[in-house]
């Protein structure tokens, strides 16, 4: 997905502050007093799992934090709990600016074609397959930071019949068929294939049997 997003990022954590290593012993001998630097004793112990952050979860992180920061530049300003399915199609709009998709007007003598000969100046869109992901992201982020469920903006339905329409539109525009392919039943191997083998393996047991 080619987004752009914002430099000043809401939820950029510090990273937190590592001590030394050295361990400070003091020993008393006498009246006088050894302030020595001792290496740290190696842990047994086993190191905690790895907690780094998958692909999936880093561009769902990065797509809200660029909805957040177009919510904030909007005019007016909206909240979050203000956001509904006409401002997730505004934005989703706004993307389309940053597209790198070809999507050829009706007009276009290449509407249609799958690989067009020659440029031309039809505009560039976010590809509906992006889109499409995109909108699962944030919607899985907005009820992981509280929102409710029945009251998603990036489920509703206006947003469902939006990218059914980007979709057949883009396909017919490009040439290109969105339709899944049926997967090949496996071939079962017919009884008769198998019967002559069997049999053959029971005439050997019985002719063992009687010798």
């Amino acid at each position: 997905m080619d987004l752009v997003s914002p430099q000043n990022n809401p939820n950029n954590y510090p990273s937190p502050i590592v001590g030394s290593n050295s361990i400070a012993t003091i020993a008393t001998n006498n009246s006088s007093s050894i302030i020595s630097t001792a290496a740290p004793t190696p842990s047994t112990t086993t190191p905690p799992p790895s907690t780094t952050p998958s692909r999936y979860e880093n561009q769902k992180r990065r797509d809200w934090n660029t909805f957040c920061q177009y919510l904030r530049n909007h005019r007016p300003p909206l909240s979050l709990s203000m956001c509904s399915g006409a401002h997730v199609l505004e934005f989703l709009r706004y993307l389309d600016q940053f597209g790198k998709t070809k999507v050829h007007n009706q007009t276009c003598p290449f509407f249609g074609l799958p690989n067009p000969p020659a440029p031309c100046p039809c505009p560039l869109r976010q590809a509906w397959g992006s889109l499409d992901a995109l909108i699962g992201r944030l919607r899985a982020a907005y009820e992981e930071h509280g929102g409710r469920p029945e009251g998603n903006p990036f489920g509703a339905r206006a947003v469902r019949i939006y990218l059914r329409e980007v979709r057949d539109f883009q396909a017919k525009a490009r040439g290109v068929s969105y339709e899944k392919k049926r997967k090949r039943p496996k071939q079962k191997v017919a009884p008769s294939a198998q019967a002559p083998a069997t049999l053959a393996v029971a005439d050997a047991t019985v002719a063992k049997s009687t010798m």
